[in-house]
């Protein structure tokens, strides 16, 4: 007798919020210009600053080549600066120019008025705990462990 799946409790809600954050950004009037992987690397150098290559890949854990391209166009556009990471030859500094300081703001300023909302009537225990599911499956995604193969799977 085979069981049926177990439902998703958390997934199914992080996938749908994921995609309307980025249709919410895409409607900000005046229109903010950028697509959604690249406004989250604004409002991150905005949050962060100057960060290396290697440490916006931990930090949004995009393909290598998808951040290339995403920082290939913000430069293109004048929102950022690579320049050769001065601790570390191998790696590049990722910063933003005026321009993009200006961008990188009204992203920011767009996703703060959305977080306020949506966090308005929650307490911070509530907050707490939101952020500890999401930060368990963030955890679950990077562990090291590989998933055990059920007998007879093949490989």
């Amino acid at each position: 007798m085979t069981l049926p799946p177990r439902r998703l409790v958390l997934i199914p809600a992080v996938h749908r919020t994921t995609h309307r954050i980025g249709l919410w950004l895409q409607a900000a009037q005046p229109p903010l210009e950028v697509s959604q992987g690249e406004a989250h690397l604004l409002a991150h150098l905005a949050e962060a600053g100057a960060s290396s290559v290697a440490a916006l890949h931990r930090a949004f854990a995009h393909k290598r080549s998808s951040l290339t391209t995403y920082l290939d166009r913000l430069e293109s556009r004048g929102y950022v600066l690579r320049a050769p990471h001065p601790e570390d030859r191998r790696s590049f500094l990722v910063s933003l120019t005026p321009t993009g300081s200006a961008a990188a703001g009204r992203v920011h300023r767009r996703l703060a008025t959305l977080e306020a909302a949506a966090l308005r009537h929650l307490s911070e225990r509530d907050v707490h705990a939101v952020r500890m599911a999401l930060q368990a499956l963030q955890d679950a995604t990077e562990s090291k462990r590989r998933p055990t193969r059920t007998k007879g799977a093949s490989p």
